[in-house]
Order: C-alpha cells, then structure tokens, then sequence
C-alpha cells in the first residue's frame, strides 16, 4: 500500500488536533509527548519536525486560538457603520464573547501556564496572542487619531499596553488557583474586576476620551471566565454574557 504523503500544514494541524484532545481528556501535565506521537500515528522524527517539545506544542495551540478569535472580528474592521470607538468597543465586546465561550476548554489547555515555574511558558503564550491582535488595535486606533476620536502620539505603544493588561494579571490568577478555595477565588474576582476597571480608565485617559468611553469588561465577565475553571471543558456559558456581544 503506497505511504501517504501529507502536506506540512496538514500534519501539523493534525498534531495539534490529537494534543489538544489529549490534553482536555488527561490534563497537560499527564498527556506525554509519547501519547500525542502514539495518538497521531507518526514517528518521533516526525514529531520533532514540528514541534521541539510539549511546551511547543503548547504555544502552538495558544497561537490557534488566537487566530480562531481573530477570524471572528475580522468584520468590526471593515463594518462602515462603526467610528474608531465603536470599532474599537465592538472589538473588546467581540473578544470577551470568544473568551467567556471558550473559557472552560482554555483553563484546560492553559492553567499549567500559571504555576510560578511556567512564567516564561505565561509571556510566550501571551506574545502569540499579542502578535495576533495588536496590528487590530494599532490600524483602529490610527484610525481615531486620524479623524480626531482618538489623542495620542504614538498607536503601536498603545496597543502594547493593552496586550500587556492580560499580562499584568498573572500573579491575581495565579493566588486564586494556588489557594482553591472559594473565599481564594471570591478574593481573585473582586481584584480583577477592579484591575478591568482601572484599566479602562487609563485607557480612556491615554486615548484622551472622557471617562467612560472604553469597555474591556461587562458585569459578570470576570466571573463568568474565572468560575469555568472549575466547571471543566464541557461547561455551560452563561447565557446573560453568551447573548452580549
């Protein structure tokens, strides 16, 4: 029977695809590298063409996600009925949507990156995410400056703070899934919600818009994507944040 030859990219999704169904069903720590180049029927050489090691492979579903969540605001860019604000809200609204959905299966993936030995793991997963985004942010925000919604100098540093909000996060979440318990994850919840709201102040003060004029959260976010850590992958979404956009 003649052997199967299967275009890079192919054989590469396909890897993903076997890790990130291992890694729901077992957890990260417990799929080896083994069980995903058993489950993909390939070689170790082949593996290895793709992927240097599990925290590759990891990065590389991190850098997935952040294209799929791409893919579903691509039309906030083009939609001529929205100025910069409304461009630029209907992006964050269309980002918390894809998070809160997606929430349950991400914990699954991802809580590994939080633990104090995986923080380099933290910021090259959160560097995916920030390649995939900030031209988003940089041609809205230009847009703004352009037809004067928006008051800054320089766009490409605005956009990397707001990439590095996420990032600035880190140590909240991290107490909170370390302590476990409810009053840890309460305590987590009432600091990041504050955390988003001074967020969006500075970011409406370095945009020079009145106070008010950005939204990175809406009642119930923060709660809605920490609580499904535990609720596991196959977590119902709230319905009062899934109808939100």
């Amino acid at each position: 029977m003649p052997r199967i030859i299967k275009h890079p990219e192919l054989r590469r999704e396909e890897l993903l695809n076997h890790a990130q169904a291992l890694f729901l069903t077992h957890g990260y720590d417990r799929a080896s590298l083994n069980d995903v180049i058993a489950a993909a029927g390939v070689s170790k050489g082949a593996f290895y063409h793709y992927f240097a090691s599990k925290e590759a492979l990891l990065e590389a579903l991190a850098e997935r996600f952040a294209r799929q969540a791409l893919a579903g605001v691509q039309d906030v860019l083009g939609d001529p009925a929205l100025d910069p604000l409304g461009r630029l809200n209907a992006l964050l609204a269309k980002s918390r949507q894809a998070r809160v959905e997606t929430a349950a299966e991400a914990w699954a993936l991802f809580e590994t990156m939080f633990r104090p030995e995986n923080l380099v793991l933290f910021h090259r997963i959160n560097l995916a995410a920030s390649a995939a985004f900030s031209p988003l942010l940089v041609e809205i925000i230009r847009q703004g400056v352009a037809d004067g919604t928006f008051h800054t100098f320089d766009p490409e540093g605005v956009a990397d703070i707001v990439m590095q909000f996420g990032m600035a996060t880190h140590d909240v979440v991290a107490k909170a899934i370390v302590g476990g318990s409810d009053a840890d994850m309460d305590t987590a919840i009432e600091a990041l919600e504050k955390r988003v709201r001074l967020y969006e102040i500075a970011l409406d003060r370095i945009l020079g818009l009145p106070d008010g004029s950005i939204r990175i959260g809406e009642p119930g976010y923060v709660r809605a994507v920490m609580t499904a850590r535990r609720a596991g992958p196959t977590a119902a979404v709230p319905s009062k944040i899934r109808k939100r956009s």
